[in-house]
């Protein structure tokens, strides 16, 4: 069972980027946000900061912020149950600070949060966001600057966050974070995007953190090879609400989008205290009359197709209600 949840920040959230971004012509963000967008797709590691204006914070803030929240609000809520719950928080590349609001909302047992981020109009709009939030979490958060290399110092922290961060990095600089990370949190959330390549940005950070000696606490019901292969990646996906900022900025007329993304969440586990999913469902489920089939990734490691028949009733009632990516069977 997850536990009781901070109140819904996401509110919140949209009210602080319109405070933010109405006084911001949409007609001058949106050619930065074509911008960004190409910036980010190019699979390209930078070498400098995307985000050098203020303009820039402004765009990202308006088209980002809300999914990149909704993914890792998802993330830590299918966590929560199976770590123990932080009092500090550190988030590397926390940009204008979603992470920390998902965190805010997640967990309010936090009570320090320090956002590490190399451009500054990302740091100074993160700042003034989270300034008027209905959180003290948020309000007391520390933004500091900072260029992570192959030789991170990172300060000390019971959950570490790194969102949409590790494909913006050297694969050397990558490597040296994701050991950083493993050594100064107890629990470790890596989130990239839901593509082949954020996927298998995902599987070498896991590889990392195992060689570490941390534990696997989700999405893997297991500690073993990813039985996902070939031309399939592991990956899950969140419905975001549309504003019509949003909509405008994207040239969107859906008001909507699912938002994709991989991740990974490691504990150090030394008391054998952390549970985790009996198996966790891969794809969207299959329902057709009186049967729901579920892709399940297993304890033992294996990837199963799994048919729940209306003949087993309280089950079959549990697989029309479970989702992509909820633990399977229901505990």
């Amino acid at each position: 069972m997850v536990p009781d949840l901070s109140p819904d920040l996401s509110g919140a959230l949209g009210a602080a980027l319109d405070d933010a971004l109405d006084r911001v012509p949409a007609a001058r963000l949106a050619p930065v946000v074509d911008r960004l967008i190409r910036d980010y797709r190019s699979g390209t590691v930078p070498t400098a900061p995307i985000l050098r204006t203020d303009d820039d914070a402004a765009a990202y803030a308006a088209y980002r912020m809300p999914a990149t929240h909704a993914a890792v609000v998802d993330v830590l809520e299918r966590a929560a149950a199976r770590v123990p719950e932080p009092v500090s928080l550190l988030d590397l590349g926390g940009g204008t600070g979603a992470a920390v609001w998902a965190a805010a909302q997640v967990w309010p047992s936090l009570a320090r949060a320090t956002v590490l981020e190399a451009a500054a109009p990302a740091r100074a709009l993160g700042r003034r966001l989270a300034g008027g939030a209905p959180s003290a979490l948020l309000r007391g958060a520390r933004w500091e600057a900072a260029v992570l290399g192959t030789a991170p110092a990172l300060p000390e922290a019971d959950l570490l966050t790194a969102c949409y961060l590790l494909g913006e990095l050297p694969v050397p600089v990558r490597d040296a974070v994701v050991d950083a990370s493993a050594r100064v949190a107890r629990v470790v959330v890596l989130v990239e995007p839901g593509t082949p390549a954020g996927h298998a940005r995902i599987l070498d950070a896991r590889a990392r953190l195992l060689a570490a000696g941390l534990t696997v606490a989700a999405p893997c019901p297991h500690d073993g090879a990813c039985p996902v292969t070939g031309d399939d990646w592991c990956h899950f996906a969140v419905r975001v609400g549309r504003s019509s900022r949003h909509r405008v900025l994207k040239a969107g007329s859906l008001g909507h989008e699912d938002e994709k993304f991989s991740y990974v969440v490691a504990v150090r586990d030394d008391d054998g205290s952390v549970g985790r999913a009996p198996g966790r469902v891969v794809r969207h489920p299959h329902t057709r009359k009186g049967l729901v089939t579920l892709r399940v990734c297993e304890a033992d490691g294996t990837l199963r197709d799994t048919p729940v028949p209306r003949s087993r009733r309280e089950l079959f009632r549990h697989a029309r209600d479970t989702a992509w990516g909820d633990a399977w069977p229901p505990v």
